[in-house]
């Protein structure tokens, strides 16, 4: 099934371990021809997250997956229960896009779907775990910073328009009160940006499963508006002036978390 390795690993020596579980564009062929139309324009991907983070902290480990969300979702509970029960929102392998349409000529049986979590799913967090006991190890502390990004009007998932910047610590238990207390202050200075802290995205099973501050284990996502960094529409388009603004307030959160673990502020 497979022809690509589930995720790739940039090793670093910095407390940060940033995590992008849903930049990945690959599919194997066999996928592929099961997907509709609809499906095979893969547009619940998280544009340009990998360009938008690149060298804003020297040193920040990297973990990520290689494979669409639409084969199996890395940031989804692999039992398959619901992060947000009750709402509307895609399951371990969707059955539609964020738009609630159908994506599946064929869908997968329970069968595909257990092969898929042990070739893909299983992977890719054994690789972010054995990342974050190397970082723990090395500085006492492992902050796992969850990149992710999704259009910024999507009616079947939320009312209205989302913030530029939505923070999730799943109400606070998934890192220490200064880490989401750094992140939400520079977020709410950042001038002519929107943010909010675990409004609709209050951290996918990766935080939540991630993080455990008693172990030396936090973390934090990140769920970027699109329209603050690019196009909202094919052919997906990075818009330079926009992006430079995000990555300027991007820089400035992982330096400031990097700091503070450092000097021992988060422990």
């Amino acid at each position: 099934m497979s022809a690509t390795a589930p995720v790739e690993v940039i090793r670093g020596d910095s407390p940060l371990v940033l995590g992008m579980p849903h930049t990945g564009t690959w599919l194997p062929e066999e996928v592929r021809a099961r997907l509709n139309a609809r499906g095979r324009a893969l547009a619940d991907t998280d544009w340009h997250i990998e360009r938008l983070y690149a060298g804003l902290l020297p040193g920040a480990t990297v973990v990520r997956a290689t494979f669409h969300r639409y084969l199996i979702d890395a940031n989804r509970d692999p039992s398959g229960a619901s992060l947000y029960p009750g709402q509307n929102t895609t399951g371990l392998v969707p059955l539609t896009d964020f738009d609630g349409e159908p994506i599946w000529q064929v869908p997968p049986d329970a069968a595909g779907i257990e092969a898929r979590r042990a070739a893909w799913h299983a992977p890719y967090h054994a690789a972010l775990e054995a990342e974050m006991n190397r970082v723990r190890d090395r500085h006492g502390v492992a902050i796992l910073y969850d990149c992710h990004s999704i259009r910024s009007r999507i009616p079947f998932l939320f009312d209205g328009t989302l913030p530029d910047f939505n923070i999730g610590t799943n109400g606070g238990t998934t890192c220490a009160p200064a880490i989401e207390t750094a992140v939400r202050e520079i977020c709410e200075g950042a001038q002519g940006h929107t943010c909010v802290l675990n409004g609709r995205f209050r951290g996918g099973w990766t935080t939540r499963h991630y993080g455990r501050p008693a172990e030396g284990w936090h973390a934090i996502q990140m769920e970027l508006a699109q329209s603050a960094y690019m196009t909202e529409a094919p052919p997906w388009t990075w818009q330079e002036a926009r992006a430079a603004a995000i990555r300027r307030i991007l820089g400035e959160i992982l330096r400031r978390l990097d700091r503070l673990a450092r000097e021992g502020e988060i422990r």
